[in-house]
């Protein structure tokens, strides 16, 4: 089968590797009918956040068909359709009965204490082969595949898979309550859902900082109101626009690519947004967390979604403790949130479709990496679709053989790839 897979830092390439075996009771193997492109994979291939191993599948975003069930996975059946919440988890240990998927204690191979297990991370992480490829393990699936309704497409559905549950989380995390004043540092696809989320939740006020037109475009359709730091010192502008008090929460939703600390609204912003060659994560405070700080109103609170590296051990902490200000971070419990916006999905609440900006084929995948790394004008969210296997039978309808489990998993794929129709959403114009 076809995969994007890891070689070197720079060096990912789309090849062919082994299809996936089930390993334990409680795997199944899905069929992906739709796969993605995050900025946390982004952090892999530049080396910001290190350990990747040569040979791993990147990818942990997924949507697709059951083809394979261990003896174990008791809710699940052939052919059914489901989204792939990025973090593993069990499901029995405490941290999982609490909520707290993201801390399981069996999901990581490295032990109790390694941290969050997902698809197509680092050795630290597992480390689990991803999910952009033709086809899948998972782990844990009874827990770690969640079923769709046939009502939510593919392209909505590869949107709840992580950066939808990651931004809803973040502004949860934030605790925002009905009236308040947010911030959301980064407008990606998880700031930009971090956005939705915070209006989801009650905030009057959103403001949206960032230093890309189109990104800036899009948060601006959903009523955010707009700071481009390339433009204008944020902090100034935060405080003139909130009467000199700040804002209630922050999140920064960028992480360690924010790492460089610049000069507010400098012209050179964007070229020293990323980390150079020479640098090492902890040289420098985040100038995103050093914005957030700075910009929260007093007994305000902070929220981390951006991902940071163990070595990162710098943080605005004199500030922040002066201003009593409540800090809340971590990695997102995917499988805790996927339902509920399942639901709020089927409701009309939102529609996730509309942080999409590209979908492209799994042939594509590195000339996608590439634009999306070069943040090029457009390329917000990019979905992967593999290419489809040919199927291993055909059934006469005329028969009155019953249908095998092969013939299910053969239909299902029939009715839904592809799923939708490719994003109607036009690429934002830059300003001039």
């Amino acid at each position: 089968m076809k995969a994007v897979v890891f070689h070197d830092v720079g060096d990912i390439r789309v090849e062919e590797v082994p299809e996936p075996k089930l390993q334990a009771p409680t795997d199944a193997i899905v069929r992906l009918t739709a796969s993605a492109i995050c900025g946390t994979d982004l952090h892999f291939v530049r080396g910001t956040v290190s350990g990747m191993k040569k040979g791993t599948i990147l990818g942990h975003e997924g949507v697709g068909i059951v083809e394979a069930l261990g003896p174990d996975v008791r809710n699940l059946q052939i052919g059914d359709r489901v989204v792939i919440p990025s973090t593993i988890a069990c499901g029995n240990c405490s941290y999982c009965r609490a909520g707290y998927y993201a801390q399981c204690d069996a999901a990581n191979p490295n032990g109790k204490e390694a941290g969050t297990a997902f698809y197509g991370g680092p050795s630290f992480t597992g480390s689990f082969n991803g999910l952009q490829a033709e086809k899948a393990r998972i782990p844990f699936a009874n827990i770690g595949l969640i079923k769709l309704p046939d009502a939510i497409s593919d392209d909505q559905a590869i949107l709840l898979s992580d950066i939808f549950p990651t931004g809803y989380f973040g502004a949860e995390m934030a605790e925002i309550t009905s009236g308040d004043t947010v911030a959301v540092f980064g407008c990606g696809p998880v700031g930009q859902f971090a956005i939705a989320s915070a209006k989801l939740l009650g905030a009057a006020r959103v403001f949206a900082i960032d230093q890309y037109d189109d990104r800036l475009e899009m948060a601006r359709k959903q009523g955010a109101e707009t700071i481009n730091f390339d433009k204008e010192d944020p902090i100034k502008t935060l405080k003139r626009l909130t009467g000199g008090i700040g804002v209630d929460r922050a999140i920064d939703a960028v992480g360690v690519d924010a790492e460089c600390p610049h000069s507010h609204g400098s012209a050179e912003a964007a070229e020293r947004n990323a980390p150079g060659p020479n640098w090492q994560p902890g040289d420098g405070p985040s100038q995103a967390l050093e914005w957030a700080v700075e910009a929260l109103a007093k007994a305000g609170t902070l929220s981390i979604l951006g991902v940071y590296p163990a070595e990162a051990r710098t943080f605005p902490i004199g500030v922040a403790m002066n201003k009593n200000l409540a800090i809340n971070m971590g990695n997102c419990h995917h499988r805790k949130y996927i339902p509920k916006l399942i639901d709020l999905v089927l409701n009309g609440r939102i529609d996730p479709i509309t942080i999409l900006t590209q979908t492209e084929p799994m042939s594509d995948a590195i000339e996608a990496f590439k634009a999306f790394d070069r943040r090029k004008s457009g390329w917000i969210k990019v979905e992967l679709n593999p290419l489809r296997s040919a199927s291993a039978s055909s059934r006469d309808d005329l028969t009155d053989e019953p249908e095998t489990e092969e013939d299910l998993l053969d239909e299902a794929i029939d009715e839904s790839f592809p799923a939708s129709d490719p994003p109607s959403m036009t690429a934002p114009k830059k300003h001039p």
